[in-house]
């Protein structure tokens, strides 16, 4: 891997992009490929929920420990994400994203090969790794390549995308292991996708840098760190982000457990209504850019946190299946917009550390799940799932005031 390259910019300052210079056509498949590649990082954990109960009976242990892995996955990935924010000032974005997309298929292919838990739980691991990597960079990497006016619906089929191979992902992954096992389903599912991914992030991914970049050999690896750190908007971005995937933690872990007990509902039922909050999902997200170029990134952001807080404290509120699957829905449909909303605004924070903004972003998602599933997980011990909804929608109401009171757009030249 390489410095970075300097960025190329137009007289009036515009950042130049390929979308801009070499047609729709070089745009789609940059897009193409940095889609592909989130997605890549979603196959193994899918596979480590359905087959858990598979793969520890393969290795003798209880389903408890096996569990772990996800535990250690998860472990690596944020320690990993603050590595990455360091190296991303020295090397380049794409070649850190593809040596991810590497270790997610090393992964899968040891976790095919594996022949004792130890070993599978270190070559799972390198799927938290991979993760830590990917991310990441091909958010900063959209940044890179697409002006200003288009980074927010690109981000937002970035996250469509990885949340639609929830919905191919499993019943393809599920199919394969009822064919040939677990150990097949790692190798020919998570390990192709890896290949290609790899493959259209060689082809279809520019090699130059066309953001603005300081020179690399000027700064020490801790610069980006102390430059998000000291910036108080940037700061906020990463505070709000940390509290609203806290609330997340209410619907996307918590709202299949209350369907079955609350209304007892079936196993059956409950997939498809999960698939259905899947799919408000990831419509939040591809409505997402339309609705940042219409009213701006700042206000798009705190109305959507605002209203997925108010839905996701009441879901759980009402006596029917019905009007709580609805407002738990409407919760999706928002949380989805301020999942892509709230990466555009993060994005755009510090310009020149950009890699290193959206790395110390992802680990602090990893803390904001963790803070969520804990605190939830008390709630309904100490009380019931109306408690969870309550503390956690109170989560996003939270971040709503942190970037309504504290988190500038700096693509606006006047606060929003």
């Amino acid at each position: 891997m390489s410095e970075q390259e300097g960025s190329v910019q137009s007289e009036e300052g515009r950042t130049h992009s390929p979308v801009d210079e070499e047609g729709r056509s070089s745009g789609r498949l940059i897009l193409l490929s940095l889609v592909i590649s989130y997605s890549a990082t979603m196959p193994a954990g899918i596979l480590m929920s359905l087959l858990l109960i598979d793969i520890a009976l393969t290795f003798g242990v209880s389903v408890g420990v096996m569990g772990q892995l996800g535990t250690v996955s998860s472990t690596v990935a944020v320690i990993a994400c603050l590595i990455v924010g360091a190296l991303s000032i020295r090397f380049k974005h794409k070649s850190l994203l593809m040596v991810g997309l590497m270790f997610i298929g090393a992964s899968a292919l040891g976790c095919g090969l594996a022949s004792s838990f130890d070993e599978m739980l270190v070559v799972y691991s390198l799927s938290g790794l991979g993760a830590a990597m990917i991310g990441p960079m091909a958010e900063t990497l959209v940044a890179e390549h697409f002006p200003v006016e288009k980074r927010t619906s690109a981000i937002g089929w970035l996250y469509a995308g990885s949340s639609l191979s929830y919905v191919i992902g499993a019943p393809i992954i599920g199919f394969i292991a009822g064919s040939g096992g677990w150990r097949l389903a790692f190798l020919a599912s998570v390990l192709p996708i890896s290949l290609l991914s790899l493959f259209l992030a060689v082809i279809g991914l520019p090699s130059k840098s066309h953001s603005i970049q300081p020179t690399a050999s000027k700064l020490s690896y801790l610069d980006g760190f102390k430059e998000v750190i000291t910036n108080r908007s940037a700061s906020a971005c990463l505070a709000g982000d940390l509290f609203q995937n806290a609330g997340w933690i209410a619907i996307v872990t918590y709202s299949a457990s209350f369907f079955r007990q609350q209304f007892t509902a079936s196993t059956g039922l409950v997939s498809i209504m999960y698939m259905g909050s899947a799919i408000s999902y990831i419509l939040g997200n591809l409505i997402s850019g339309r609705l940042v170029n219409r009213f701006g990134r700042r206000p798009t952001t705190i109305l959507a946190v605002l209203l997925a807080g108010v839905f996701t404290i009441f879901y759980t509120t009402l006596p029917n299946l019905w009007l709580c699957l609805a407002i738990d829905y409407l919760g999706c449909l928002f949380s989805g917009v301020v999942a892509v909303a709230l990466s555009s605004l993060l994005i755009e924070q510090v310009p020149s550390f950009r890699g290193t903004m959206m790395s110390i972003d992802s680990a602090v998602v990893s803390v904001g799940g963790a803070l969520g599933s804990g605190l939830g997980g008390l709630m309904i011990l100490m009380f019931n799932y109306e408690f969870m909804s309550s503390s956690l929608g109170a989560m996003y109401i939270i971040g709503a005031m942190i970037c309504y009171l504290f988190v500038i757009d700096p693509t606006r030249r006047s606060r929003q």
